[in-house]
């Protein structure tokens, strides 16, 4: 997988709206986002990807879309194709023309149809399977949909469903070639065999979202518990600020569209 070598990826990433404080919010109470602080994180993290060894294609911003900075839900990207999500709130359909343009010159597209939902921060890749999270956002049609989509380039589809948590990879996401960031609260990690577990910090439990790239981990810096037990763990670390972010129900993953 692109995420777990070195090389060079194309991340695509959507400036931080100055509409983000009205995003949609389901397990988070509204709290205050400062916009200049958020946009600073956001530009932070464009920085270390560039560090990485990406080249980042900015999207404009689109202020009409509260939640436009969160690309990775409008779209899943293999290296076969991309298939373009049909996210779960209606309030985002709209965020999916400009991502389904940036990805047409970079990969054959496929795209969920109708009335199925899904929200690309609920699809974990892990080699040839897909586990996809059923979640407020994303519905089982969605999955089956994927199914047929993937299959004839031999991927396995199956459906986990999401506790707790907006997306699966609020509460799963794979950090390195053999292990997986848990919480396990949020996800029953039995449903992952032959993995290596690294579970979040019990204080830090929406800290299960890293973004594996390049043989490194970007990981919010407010959650240095977590980022210690990473580091323990034997992997490279490179921790981002992104509590703004954060308050907008937003993890570090759902910045970034990778392609190989």
């Amino acid at each position: 997988m692109y995420g777990y070598r070195r090389g060079v990826a194309i991340a695509i990433t959507r400036e931080v709206p100055a509409s983000i404080a009205e995003c949609e919010l389901t397990h988070l109470p509204r709290v205050p986002i400062d916009l200049a602080e958020a946009r600073a994180e956001h530009a932070a993290l464009e920085a270390a990807l560039v560090e990485l060894g990406c080249e980042v294609r900015r999207l404009p911003e689109r202020a009409d879309l509260p939640d436009s900075v969160f690309v990775e839900d409008t779209a899943v990207v293999l290296p076969e194709l991309a298939v373009v999500a049909r996210p779960g709130a209606p309030s985002r359909r709209g965020e999916v023309a400009d991502v389904r343009d940036a990805l047409r010159a970079l990969r054959p597209l496929a795209e969920i149809q109708p009335p199925a939902t899904l929200d690309g921060g609920d699809v974990l890749v892990l080699g040839r399977e897909l586990v996809v999270g059923l979640s407020s956002r994303t519905d089982y049609a969605a999955v089956q949909q994927l199914g047929r989509m993937t299959e004839p380039f031999g991927y396995r589809v199956r459906a986990l469903p999401v506790r707790a948590c907006l997306h699966l990879k609020s509460a799963v996401t794979r950090v390195a070639e053999d292990a997986l960031l848990v919480n396990p609260d949020w996800v029953d990690t039995t449903a992952f065999t032959g993995w290596r577990f690294i579970a979040c910090h019990p204080s830090e439990p929406f800290g299960a979202n890293a973004l594996a790239i390049a043989g490194a981990v970007l990981y919010p810096q407010h959650f240095p518990r977590t980022a210690d037990r990473l580091a323990t763990a034997g992997l490279e670390v490179r921790t981002v600020p992104a509590a703004e972010l954060a308050k907008a129900e937003g993890g570090l993953t759902c910045c970034v569209l990778l392609v190989a």
